[in-house]
């Protein structure tokens, strides 16, 4: 089984893929994070400064890793988040501003030509997205909103910019036809109600799974770009 872990920005995805893969012993794929990209892509600059340009590139190059590493797997693997996830956060800083941040007010976000022209790219990007998706994932499990938002300088730190995701997410993977379903709950919660939906190995237990996640999510480097620039001046 081809399995998509879905969910919006500070919705345990990460960690709950990396449990559920160690529990099933199914490999997981997943690009780099964003935070792995950005000093790569558009160095000393956090999410919130990007431009228009600087959010394509980085959609684009994430999908190119993710597809690329779904390829090696075959149609065996647990997918931390999917196509859609990129595409979708872009579709939505059209109506939030390229910053969110900026923009709690909806209805005070500027229509600009530039943003106009960002929406188009948008859409059009949408269409390999959708059939990336289509293709590549035979269900999804989406995780609802339940934890708090991290103010990291990875995501935006807009709640109801990471709404408006979540309930795009929702729509477009109903949209396409696919077997999904809504799972939350704490982590081996979510870990048994997954297993047993969708009939899948239990290698170990789900405490073992929990804790080997725990060790690897503690190395993914969570700092943001300040916090990096002022740690390379200090050494």
């Amino acid at each position: 089984m081809r399995l998509a872990i879905s969910g919006t920005y500070s919705s345990g995805k990460t960690f709950t893929t990396i449990a559920l893969a160690h529990l099933t012993g199914i490999p997981r794929s997943a690009a780099k994070t964003m935070r792995e990209l950005l000093p790569i892509s558009v160095p000393g600059k956090t999410l919130e400064e990007c431009s228009a340009a600087e959010i394509l590139m980085l959609i684009t190059r994430r999908n190119t890793e993710r597809a690329v590493n779904e390829s090696h797997l075959g149609d065996t693997f647990i997918s931390d988040g999917s196509s859609l996830h990129e595409w979708v956060y872009g579709t939505v800083r059209v109506l939030a501003g390229i910053n969110p941040n900026d923009s709690i007010d909806l209805d005070s976000v500027e229509r600009t030509d530039a943003i106009r022209f960002f929406e188009e790219v948008i859409d059009a990007l949408g269409v390999p997205a959708k059939q990336h998706a289509a293709a590549s994932y035979d269900a999804f499990v989406h995780l609802p909103i339940e934890f708090p938002l991290v103010a990291d300088g990875h995501r935006p730190v807009n709640e109801r910019f990471r709404r408006l995701a979540d309930e795009k997410l929702q729509r477009e993977i109903a949209g396409l036809g696919i077997p999904n379903v809504s799972i939350g709950g704490s982590i081996p919660e979510r870990l048994q109600a997954i297993t047993d939906h969708y009939d899948l190995p239990r290698a170990i237990t789900i405490e073992e799974a929990v804790a080997r996640a725990q060790v690897d999510y503690d190395l993914l480097d969570v700092r943001d770009e300040k916090e990096r620039e002022l740690a390379h001046v200090l050494t």
